[in-house]
């Protein structure tokens, strides 16, 4: 099994990936974990493609993220894709109470970054998390949409609810 899970940001891509790899038992990939070097420095983009395709080409494995150049490389070695597909309503209020959370507890994230309160102010999507996925949120939508619709021989399995993941983790111990 290699199965990519996608979402727009917020919609709970890595919590879902991460329960998933638990329950099978398969090695487990975040994105964002090897492209946000330190400070919050991007791997430069030869690098973080040639890693991705490295742990791609493995028999099993499980992806979140969303990054697009290394979409071809995913989709080409994937045998199962996930789309958590939220309202936006949602994404935001889930995303909002984590993003507080993850500011105020100082949590740290990849390499050491955190996530800073005073980024929120900040009127650049690049550096607002959530001006990020209220803009990126209908794209994100299209976007996996016509994925959906252009890939063939992959399972395809869209959740519109957390019920729906739920669900999904229930049927993959049963």
């Amino acid at each position: 099994m290699r199965i990519r899970v996608v979402g727009t940001s917020g919609s709970g891509k890595s919590t879902l990936a991460r329960a998933l790899a638990a329950q099978l038992d398969l090695p487990l990939l975040e994105l964002d974990s090897i492209f946000h070097l330190a400070n919050w420095t991007p791997l430069p983009e030869q690098e973080f493609v040639s890693k991705v395709d490295s742990f791609a080409a493995a028999e099993n494995w499980i992806v979140d993220g969303n990054y697009s150049v290394v979409s071809d490389v995913l989709n080409q070695q994937m045998t199962h894709i996930v789309w958590l597909d939220y309202p936006r309503w949602f994404v935001m209020q889930r995303l909002i109470r984590r993003t507080a959370w993850r500011a105020l507890s100082r949590q740290p994230l990849w390499n050491g970054n955190r996530e800073h309160p005073l980024s929120w102010l900040k009127r650049d999507p690049e550096e607002n998390i959530l001006l990020w996925a209220w803009m990126t949120h209908t794209r994100n939508r299209e976007r996996y949409a016509l994925l959906f619709e252009s890939i063939a021989d992959v399972e395809k399995i869209r959740i519109g609810s957390p019920r729906e993941a739920s669900r999904l983790l229930k049927q993959l111990t049963a």
